[in-house]
């Protein structure tokens, strides 16, 4: 009997997982939004094995030069070949999304679920924690640290996913907080489990999807909040490509070169739409109320 005690809050999580990836695949625009994130991070990450185009060799007497067999989408103001950019600078803004986000869950979930759980004065003071942070304005807040830190890649990493930790850890503390009373929890307590034992094995599994989903749009946030440090000049500092420094080299040819910036203006506009999209999917998935 114990060990059915013990072990049966996995299966839950184990099925509602693989349950919403079933939901999922049914899903007409989460799969689709799904499909192309897909084809968009394989372009980043395995485009430059095929197309070898260097994306820091300048060629200033091949300046903005139009499409040609040499360099598929022209090139920029100092003849960098521009297809190869964009899957340069996509690798950047890409893979610095996913992991400041995997810094804000791992710091919004530890908050969350601890204030969440432990409740009395380890909720309030957590918790008085996330409202100051919330009080004020991330991007400021992302300005002044960068100010400070410096803007290499991972200090854009850290505090970009500082800048969004407040959310995460909303929604985990909402989730624990109505789990922790569930009746397997007790159960767990009178068989003597430790309580960090249940908030991470058992609790914290169970809040995950939610926080999942907050996380996947989190992310459309994050490349928007990158791109927007970089065009600004804040951000990603060449020769390293990203699709913000793009946008910032293109502004000076816009009305005599714009599709400059339609290239990045575009791949942008697409990750982003497709994050939300796939993050309104999966809300709608885990809602209770939705259909099954």
């Amino acid at each position: 009997m114990i060990e059915v005690a013990t072990r049966s809050p996995a299966a839950p999580v184990k099925r509602r997982s693989s349950g919403l990836l079933r939901r999922l695949l049914r899903h007409p625009v989460g799969l689709s939004a799904l499909v192309v994130l897909v084809l968009l991070y394989g372009a980043a990450f395995l485009g430059p094995l095929f197309y070898t185009a260097s994306p820091t060799l300048t060629d200033p007497l091949n300046a903005t030069a139009d499409p040609s067999a040499q360099h598929l989408l022209g090139t920029d103001d100092l003849g960098r070949d521009v297809l190869s950019r964009l899957l340069y600078g996509g690798r950047i803004t890409l893979l610095i999304s996913i992991i400041s986000m995997m810094v804000a869950l791992s710091i919004g979930s530890l908050i969350g679920a601890l204030a969440g759980f432990y409740r009395g004065w380890t909720e309030t003071v957590l918790m008085r924690l996330v409202d100051t942070f919330m009080a004020i304005p991330s991007f400021f807040l992302i300005l002044a640290a960068i100010s400070v830190l410096g803007n290499s890649p991972p200090v854009v990493v850290i505090v970009v996913g500082l800048g969004f930790w407040p959310q995460v850890a909303r929604i985990v503390h909402a989730e624990v907080s109505k789990i922790r009373n569930y009746e397997f929890v007790e159960a767990g307590r009178a068989l003597g489990a430790s309580g960090s034992r249940l908030i991470w094995r058992h609790v914290f599994p169970q809040a995950l999807p939610s926080a999942a989903v907050l996380t996947t749009l989190g992310i459309a946030w994050s490349i928007l909040t990158e791109t927007g440090l970089s065009y600004l000049g804040l951000g990603i500092q060449p020769p390293l490509a990203s699709w913000g420094n793009m946008l910032q080299n293109a502004q000076t040819y816009f009305w005599t070169k714009p599709v400059l910036a339609v290239y990045p203006g575009v791949m942008i506009a697409l990750a982003v739409l497709c994050f939300n999209l796939l993050g309104n999917a999966l809300r709608d998935l885990t809602d209770p109320r939705g259909s099954k």
